[in-house]
């Protein structure tokens, strides 16, 4: 059995760490929960204590007791990873909210709303030093409405096919030969670029004007 750890926060964490939890070909040694967790989507840390599920407090993925892991799996988690930890993992993967290497950082789906895209995409790749810039393993585009849609909407339907793309991808990980991001295609947006998003920075447009 796979050695698994999940890092991150919100709903999909949870469905991403019960499906390892649950599967007979791997064992979920641990969490790593965002600390302080969003009150906005459901407490992974919950989720590990009824599932029995040894949870680190801490948030911090160093405080990880396992000194070598099969398979790291990141859902939105909110720290750089360094390349000690790269290093323990045969594997570590991140779920990233993008059809990268476009909209790499932070707030990918209110940039890409931001920007009147009519598609986008959520990405599995292989985290590398530096930020979202690994080899990619498997990726979904899906269309999205900037007319029509608020953050808040695009971001129900990424959890949606981020699931799907989890689930059709980790029983195929060991037969995928990943692929390079392609420098030419590559865009970014860290979070000292969040003021200029304006009516699109929160989940909805009223909020985000209020």
């Amino acid at each position: 059995m796979k050695k698994v750890v999940v890092l991150g926060k919100g709903e999909l964490a949870i469905k991403i760490a019960s499906w390892f939890h649950y599967d007979k070909d791997h064992c979920l040694e641990a969490v790593v929960p965002v600390h302080p967790e969003p009150k906005w989507t459901t407490s992974f840390t919950t989720w590990a204590w009824a599932a029995g599920v040894r949870s680190i407090e801490s948030g911090h993925y160093k405080d990880l007791p396992t000194s070598q892991i099969d398979l790291a799996f990141s859902v939105f988690y909110d720290k750089i990873i360094t390349k000690s930890f790269i290093d323990k993992c045969d594997k570590i993967l991140n779920l990233h909210n993008s059809p990268l290497p476009k909209y790499r950082g932070v707030s990918p789906i209110n940039w890409a709303l931001k920007n009147e895209e009519i598609e986008h995409g959520v990405t599995i790749h292989e985290i590398a030093e530096g930020i979202d810039n690994g080899p990619i393993v498997g990726q979904l585009k899906y269309s999205i409405y900037p007319d029509i849609e608020d953050v808040i909407d695009v971001y129900k339907k990424a959890l949606d096919y981020g699931y799907l793309l989890f689930e059709k991808t980790i029983p195929l990980l060991d037969k995928i030969n990943s692929r390079r991001q392609r420098d030419d295609e590559v865009t970014y947006y860290g979070s000292s670029k969040n003021h200029l998003l304006k009516e699109r920075r929160y989940f909805t447009k009223k909020e985000s004007i209020r």
